[in-house]
């Protein structure tokens, strides 16, 4: 975390805005392919959060549903997992969306700090914000007990919850939130650019570009 205040944060969701996959459901096709699930393990669970999506349950919900799927799973295996899935994807190209790599290293020339909000876990993140030099990193956090995950979490950063830590941390700093920007792909993203005085669309989602034609700000290409 930077040992100063700054004149401005960017604040950056993940997925779909800095990298071209929903890491959730790709990582855990790589955790059980490692952990010896057949195919249909994979095919199965991302069906029912599906299901879950198109009866209207709240994105919050399905968050919660996905980490349950790692109940009993051990927190250092997991972040072993997690930096060879990041090395496998790296090594195949294509994992970085372009235009938001490139807005997050505008800020960092700009001497801003960049602060990734997501509601993916730590396996995913840590070595995204490690790669990127990003100043800090939210996700949702899984409660653990003696090593392992529960399937329980604290609280989904969905929603509010990436609003409320990026005002947080612009308050810990000493930074205005006036003077931050910050970056999304999907409505769930609307009260983190609300939070904000300078919101970046990245793609096409409708509420989204709505806040920024209203509220001013500007849009980036989605992942296409």
């Amino acid at each position: 975390m930077p040992q100063h205040p700054t004149p401005a944060t960017a604040f950056f969701d993940v997925d779909e805005t800095l990298v071209t996959q929903k890491t959730l459901f790709d990582f855990l096709r790589f955790h059980y392919e490692a952990t010896g699930h057949p195919p249909t393990a994979y095919t199965r669970a991302r069906a029912a959060l599906t299901r879950m999506r198109d009866a209207g349950a709240p994105r919050e919900q399905a968050n919660r549903a996905y980490y349950g799927l790692y109940a009993g799973a051990s927190e250092e295996e997991l972040a072993e997992q997690g930096q060879a899935w990041f090395q496998a994807r790296l090594s195949t190209g294509g994992f970085f969306h372009p235009p938001g790599v490139a807005a997050l290293r505008g800020h960092q020339h700009a001497g801003h700090a960049t602060v990734l909000v997501s509601g993916s876990f730590f396996p995913c993140l840590g070595p995204i914000a490690q790669h990127l030099g990003a100043d800090d990193v939210f996700g949702t956090s899984p409660l653990v007990m003696d090593g392992r995950l529960t399937g329980e979490v604290v609280r989904p950063m969905i929603g509010e919850a990436k609003a409320d830590v990026a005002l947080a941390w612009a308050a810990g700093h000493g930074v205005d939130p006036a003077d931050c920007f910050a970056y999304g792909d999907h409505s769930s993203d609307l009260q983190l650019l609300r939070a904000v005085g300078h919101p970046v669309v990245v793609g096409d989602d409708p509420a989204l570009r709505a806040h920024v034609t209203e509220a001013g700000g500007r849009t980036l290409p989605g992942v296409s």
